[in-house]
């Protein structure tokens, strides 16, 4: 097998990662393409990264110095969701095109081209128009083009695989308009061994490849595969009316985090399928059906995938919990409970009666500011108040009222497991 010199253009992606390491370790003499080379560097020493930045408008020529002595370019590069930094007109298309320009004009022998299926002539969403027009560019020139088409891609790492487990292993599982969307999932393997395949090939390859699992399913059926492939009990299911997804995709698609909005949506309801045939070809193999995704994983990464997708949905909720516990708390001091107990009881922990309305007042606003902050300011520091506050009502009851930690309903026992939810969300948090 010769070696070959190969950009990996979005070498960082969970995709682009794997086809260096693979291509690497067969021999190849692999070129990073990533936005950050200096910072890439330090974390991957071994590594030659080199500048690619399709955010960032470049010409043929501009590309042509970076493409001296290189054999292969593989464009990994994906963009789901539109930033203000990152379009898709760019990312996608214009840039990707100079580049496949600066290919043909400097003799690249062949370029691979990771693009999407559904990006074809009945593309109607911003996502595949972008990747379709890529994907013309590059078959329009005088080199060896190859379009990679994956479905959906199941990948450990990748923000999709990520959404799925995450509603996969949910107590009640989503099904967006009954979950009867025909998709095809393909293994990141197989996309990997695929994009390998032509790398090494010496014969010119196929133009276009549907990158696909070996049958079409409907996406209840991939989500119970996912859930059975952790070790899950079977799901209860519920399923979401088309109207209801609709109102859904629209509010999601206000949040850049999101990956749901009303074009995924769109291309979730069009279906996801093609033959396998081509890439069986190509493989010399079937590729792996969506009940043997998780076979190859260890017990432990198998208990970690479950653990990161049960976190996923049931952070959310305990910060709804939260939400809901610190608001009626204030809501009830306010006047819900009556105030002349209330002052009875600040009076009995050591607050003076001339400041007794003032601290349960004003105990009851700042329940209910952390209510909002808990909504829409989720931060450690938030976190740590929360803490101090409830460590802190803890105390003055236990010196002041003590009968409370007897009372049948537990009241101040139950701060225990809110102070637990706290510890974990103050971990789980990022740092600023």
């Amino acid at each position: 097998m010769p070696q070959r010199t190969v950009l990996v253009c979005g070498a960082s992606g969970f995709i682009g990662q794997e086809v260096v390491r693979t291509l690497t370790a067969r021999g190849h003499r692999v070129l990073h393409g990533v936005r950050d080379p200096a910072a890439w560097q330090r974390d991957h020493p071994d590594a030659k990264a080199v500048a690619v930045d399709f955010s960032i408008p470049r010409s043929p020529a501009q590309w042509v110095s970076l493409l001296r002595g290189v054999e292969v370019v593989v464009n990994a590069v994906g963009l789901f969701r539109e930033t203000p930094s990152q379009r898709f007109a760019d990312v996608h298309a214009r840039n990707p095109c100079a580049l496949f320009e600066a290919c043909s004009r400097i003799g690249v022998r062949r370029v691979v081209q990771i693009s999407a299926l559904g990006a074809d002539e009945d593309a109607d969403t911003a996502f595949h128009l972008s990747k379709r027009m890529a994907d013309d560019c590059l078959l329009a020139l005088p080199l060896e083009g190859v379009v990679l088409l994956p479905s959906l891609v199941f990948a450990p790492g990748g923000a999709s695989t990520a959404m799925l487990i995450s509603l996969a292993c949910a107590p009640l599982v989503p099904l967006p308009a009954g979950g009867e969307q025909l998709i095809q999932p393909v293994h990141r393997q197989d996309l990997v061994d695929a994009v390998v395949e032509l790398v090494e090939m010496a014969e010119p390859p196929p133009r276009r490849v549907p990158v696909v699992g070996p049958s079409a399913i409907t996406l209840r059926a991939y989500l119970d595969a996912l859930r059975s492939g952790l070790g899950l009990a079977r799901a209860l299911w519920l399923p979401l009316p088309r109207a209801v997804m609709n109102g859904v995709a629209r509010l999601a698609g206000h949040s850049q985090r999101a990956l749901l909005d009303e074009d995924s949506w769109r291309m979730l309801q069009r279906g996801n399928t093609a033959s396998p045939a081509t890439l069986t070809a190509l493989l010399g193999r079937p590729p792996v059906g969506a009940a043997r995704f998780t076979a190859s994983l260890s017990d432990g990464d198998r208990a970690a995938l479950r653990f990161q997708a049960v976190m996923a949905w049931s952070a959310p909720l305990w910060r709804a919990s939260l939400t809901v516990l610190w608001f009626i708390s204030g809501i009830v001091s306010l006047g819900l409970y009556p105030v002349e107990a209330s002052l009875a009881m600040l009076h009995r922990v050591g607050v003076p009666p001339s400041l007794a309305p003032w601290a349960l007042y004003g105990a009851a606003l700042l329940d209910m500011a952390l209510g909002v902050l808990t909504l829409l300011w989720p931060r450690r520091r938030l976190w740590l108040a929360q803490m101090a506050l409830i460590v802190g009502y803890t105390l003055l009851i236990t010196i002041g009222l003590p009968e409370q930690w007897l009372h049948p309903f537990a009241p101040i026992v139950k701060n225990l497991p809110v102070l637990a939810m706290l510890i974990t969300l103050h971990t789980l948090e990022a740092r600023p």
